[in-house]
């Protein structure tokens, strides 16, 4: 049994030219495994930092960001080593940080740190009430090279360390499930750069481009039986294996101002207008996981797999279906097409994605996934029960069922179910903005129904 190593598994390291803020599983099976394949790929290096944890960059060090990738597929594994990660660093490597903005050859930041890393308040814009936020701006404000925790504080830190270098311009690629996430993340950067210092806005303006993404890639978390069964196929031991789904889907919109790999010699999309496919995608897949993952936990179900082999889940995801491709600006027949993939997708039973791990952080993807098409209905005098039902588990998942609360504002949101059902289903609503008395006997009633 032998260990990656760059002697002799992959290339030498590619010069850093895109940096990664949250780096996991996701982003080494999409964004990585992308790069790696770009026509361009030797000149294009991805130095990574951790999120949340800095456990990667210390699994990954010994391999000098070498691991291999393993695509499911129903038939076997199909098993390759990915080289593209140049460094990968701790969360609180600031130092590293500021040194690759002020590089003049860094060209992109790209991120993958969920919804609730953003710090976005219910508008939408920088959360003013979050303290950690809050006291990392203000550091910045006396100390441009003060210590920061929080992302937008580090990407001021960031483009502060590149202004006075001279750097020029950049470009930001979020790659988060959020809606036009390229012109949210300019917004906050923003909004917090002139929390910190005024000035830095309008070089902003002047010289940070941003790319809004849809991106799709099922990945979820390797387990220990991943590791010893592709060791045993490889001859590799590997304990950064990443384990991953044969599809993928990477839709790109705007200017790269300084530069970018040939991303679409492996099939990314770059279009005028990444909206539609980014709601069909938001909706549809992420959409009925949520969905999956409240109601389906609380059936007694532990992944995908399971859930959509279970007929009444199966029959409550093409409810919500139903109700949500009313409201999405893509042909019939493309819809009909992707949710028929979906239903492939999720039947893969190679691909085992908890879902509790989906679950996670619902009072940011409940008010994404599902909101809209309630409020759309609503509008056309309809109540979507589909998507009731999501809210509906939701609440039940609050309250304790199904799969554990994991919620970046799980204090805030678990206050809103406490007492009885009738009063903790308008606190939900209210939070949501769909108090309406035709949505509230519909959650109450597929409360009882889901428990059933």
């Amino acid at each position: 049994m032998t260990t990656l190593s760059r002697q002799t598994h992959g290339r030498p390291k590619a010069p850093v030219r895109i940096l990664h803020l949250g780096i996991g599983n996701f982003t080494r099976a999409h964004q990585a495994w992308y790069t790696e394949h770009a026509a361009d790929a030797a000149d294009w290096g991805i130095a990574a930092f951790t999120g949340r944890s800095a456990a990667i960059a210390e699994t990954l060090r010994p391999s000098e960001g070498l691991y291999q990738l393993c695509t499911a597929t129903p038939e076997g594994d199909e098993v390759e080593v990915i080289s593209c990660l140049s460094e990968v660093h701790a969360a609180d490597d600031l130092d590293a940080w500021r040194g690759y903005f002020a590089d003049p050859q860094l060209a992109i930041v790209t991120s993958t740190i969920t919804e609730a890393g953003y710090l976005r308040d219910a508008e939408g814009n920088l959360d003013a009430s979050n303290q950690q936020l809050t006291a990392d701006l203000t550091a910045l404000a006396a100390d441009p090279r003060a210590d920061v925790s929080t992302a937008p504080a580090k990407f001021v830190a960031g483009l502060l360390a590149r202004r006075e270098a001279g750097a020029g311009d950049i470009t930001f690629c979020p790659c988060d499930n959020i809606p036009e996430n390229g012109p949210m993340v300019k917004r906050l950067v923003s909004q917090a750069a002139e929390r910190v210092d005024p000035s830095l806005v309008e070089w902003i303006e002047q010289h940070v481009g941003v790319v809004t993404t849809m991106v799709d890639r099922i990945t979820p978390r390797t387990t220990d039986e991943d590791r010893e069964r592709v060791a045993s196929e490889t001859g590799v031991e590997d304990p950064a294996l990443v384990v991953t789904e044969p599809f993928s889907e990477w839709v790109l919109c705007g200017d790269f101002t300084a530069g970018r790999p040939q991303w679409e010699t492996k099939g990314a999309r770059f279009v005028d207008d990444v909206a539609p496919h980014e709601a069909r995608k938001l909706t549809l897949l992420n959409g009925s996981h949520s969905l999956m993952a409240y109601a389906g936990s609380i059936r007694g179900h532990e992944t995908v797999y399971e859930a959509i082999s279970d007929e009444t889940v199966l029959g409550w995801v093409n409810d919500f279906w139903d109700d949500a491709v009313k409201h999405l600006e893509l042909p019939a027949q493309e819809l009909a097409d992707y949710r028929e993939a979906l239903l492939a997708r999720y039947r893969n039973p190679r691909i085992k994605h908890l879902l509790a791990q989906i679950a996670g952080d619902g009072s940011q993807k409940v008010l994404i996934r599902h909101v809209p098409t309630i409020k759309a209905s609503l509008a056309q005098g309809e109540v979507a029960e589909g998507a009731t039902r999501a809210v509906a588990a939701w609440v039940l998942h609050l309250r304790g069922a199904g799969a554990p609360v994991t919620d970046a504002r799980a204090e805030e949101v678990l206050a809103l179910v406490q007492g009885d059902e009738d009063t903790a289903v308008h606190r939900v609503l209210g939070h949501l903005g769909i108090d309406d008395g035709r949505i509230f006997d519909s959650v109450r009633r597929q409360m009882a129904e889901i428990q059933a």
